[in-house]
């Protein structure tokens, strides 16, 4: 099977490239970009992508093994990639007087028909390196709706830039602040984007990347989800043997597609699903997860009552990170008191339904150059990274994202409703009630919420949209219910479309419904005064407010 090799310098984005390569049915996989190298790379290897990093190649930033560079792969530099790979080999890289971020037109100078690479075994042209140059360019071929000179959008986030090129690199795109943004060399299989077509936001990001792994590589698809699932189950069989795994499961999409996984691999009498009632559940909840969960064939289903702990844990504290951390590390410690409750042996696996999107936004990628973006309680509490370095940890999802998940929940015969179900946070309610969290704010949120959701329902627009949901903002505002003062709370409506959760656009809601819902809501739930819309895109935003 035919694989590409990514190179992780720590962007958030790093592993949009891999999802990216996997969906066109190419096996991707994703190490550290510092990596040491074997002599003999595999015969089934075909190419090497360098991603991008928060790094500076001139600062912290992480060099690959220079047998990168000998071994003769077709490589692909994307922004700190591309940076590397030119700074490493003779050219400059320099911090740009003013960042390049966001969406910013690329255009390309030049053909392959121009391009007089010589032939590295003697004069004229290299016509092997030409044929490369024109498949990858080919990618960049079809013009984007609006932009008649075949120009097109690209995602940009970088501070630094190429203000020399290497010996033997040729600029073939520019962006339109004039700075180098597609380059090829002219001998060997190198090439260079100074922005990050694994985004959605780039307008031929997949019709690039599909021109250096079909068209420069020659790979052949032949990776589907049955080989990925066959992996998984190989691998979490092995590693448990006949001992207990316990499932920390809430209910969403991730856990309850985790547990079907385990459900189908080991032994159901094998598998303990603990579902917690935290306070902080949406409308219903409890009822919904024990009903999906016992179809699905489960045997042990514990159902742990404990909202006094958790709002009590959560009592006084405003900050996003402590509440994070506090609902985290309670999470684990009700469930050690519990398993030490069930008689469960000391031999038992901890099992989560985390996501990479977890993983990386928490610092925890692939590499060790990842920013820490926001702590997530299954990955960042101490008492998991306790459990983890003990290796009794099993995560079968966590190399995959939303959209996958929910493919795979498909392919494990999770019912649709549950599958579709729109993404929750572990945390719940309480990273969507901004400030303090009590239980009259969440009863009020629940409420609230499930107006919403029932609404986009019964409009036919639950499916349209990635995620929705609502939050409860720190702040009452003076209204009029009838004749009489209202001082109700403020609540702000959430609704994004994304394909992968990495980033975002704003659902644009047709104003009528968009109106008719928040009247709805300001009439049926008597504690809210006033309801806003967020237009925040991610990035700069995240999903979640905290």
């Amino acid at each position: 099977m035919d694989k590409i090799l990514i190179l992780d310098f720590g962007s958030q984005t790093t592993q949009l490239i891999g999802r990216r390569i996997r969906d066109m049915g190419v096996y991707a996989e994703i190490i550290p970009g510092d990596a040491s190298l074997t002599a003999e790379l595999p015969p089934e290897l075909k190419g090497i992508i360098l991603s991008g990093s928060p790094e500076s190649v001139y600062g912290q930033g992480a060099a690959p093994d220079r047998k990168v560079y000998d071994c003769g792969l077709p490589l692909l530099g994307i922004c700190y990639g591309l940076q590397r790979m030119n700074y490493d080999n003779g050219g400059k890289v320099e911090a740009l007087p003013k960042k390049e971020y966001g969406r910013i037109t690329v255009t390309i100078e030049g053909e392959a028909s121009c391009f007089r690479g010589r032939d590295p075994n003697g004069s004229g042209e290299d016509p092997v390196q030409q044929e490369r140059l024109r498949r990858f360019l080919s990618g960049f071929s079809a013009k984007e709706a609006g932009n008649r000179d075949g120009s097109f959008t690209a995602w940009m986030s970088h501070g630094d830039t190429l203000t020399a090129l290497a010996p033997g690199f040729r600029q073939f795109g520019v962006s339109e602040t004039g700075y180098p943004a597609v380059l090829a060399h002219e001998t060997k299989p190198w090439f260079g984007l100074q922005f990050h077509p694994e985004v959605t936001h780039t307008g031929k990001g997949n019709e690039i990347l599909a021109a250096f792994v079909f068209g420069v590589c020659n790979c052949t698809a032949g990776w589907t989800m049955e080989q990925y699932v066959e992996e998984v189950r190989m691998s979490v069989a092995a590693k448990t043997g006949t001992n207990p795994v316990l499932l920390l499961i809430s209910g969403g999409v991730d856990s309850t597609v985790a547990g079907a996984l385990l459900l189908k691999t080991l032994n159901p009498d094998q598998v303990h699903l603990m579902y917690m009632d935290t306070g902080l559940m949406r409308k219903g909840e409890t009822g919904t997860v024990k009903a999906s969960l016992e179809k699905l064939g489960a045997k042990h289903l514990h159902i742990v009552y404990c909202e006094d702990e958790f709002l009590g844990a959560l009592r006084g504290l405003d900050d996003p990170e402590a509440k994070r951390k506090v609902i985290g590390d309670l999470f684990i410690g009700i469930q050690e008191r519990e398993v030490a409750r069930l008689g469960l042996p000391e031999t038992y696996f901890l099992a989560q339904g985390t996501l990479y999107t977890d993983l990386i936004e928490s610092g925890k990628g692939v590499g060790k150059k990842a920013h820490l973006i926001k702590s997530h309680h299954n990955v960042g509490s101490p008492l998991v990274d306790a459990k983890r370095k003990q290796g009794k940890i099993i995560e079968p999802l966590d190399r995959l994202y939303k959209d996958e998940v929910r493919r795979l929940g498909r392919l494990l015969g999770v019912d649709e409703e549950v599958v579709r179900r729109h993404p929750f946070p572990g945390p719940g309610l309480a990273v969507r009630i901004l400030g303090e969290v009590t239980k009259e704010k969440c009863d009020i949120l629940r409420e609230a919420d499930a107006v919403y959701i029932e609404e986009l329902k019964k409009r036919g627009l639950y499916d349209e949209i990635w995620q929705a949901f609502a939050v409860l903002l720190p702040l009452r505002s003076v209204g009029v219910a009838g004749d009489v003062r209202k001082y109700g709370w403020v609540l702000a409506l959430r609704a994004i479309t994304s394909a992968d959760g990495m980033t975002a656009d704003v659902y644009p809601f047709p104003s009528q419904d968009l109106i008719e819902i928040s009247t709805l809501i300001t009439n049926t739930v008597k504690d809210i005064g006033r309801v806003t819309y967020d237009i925040s895109s991610k990035p700069p935003a995240t999903i979640e407010w905290e």
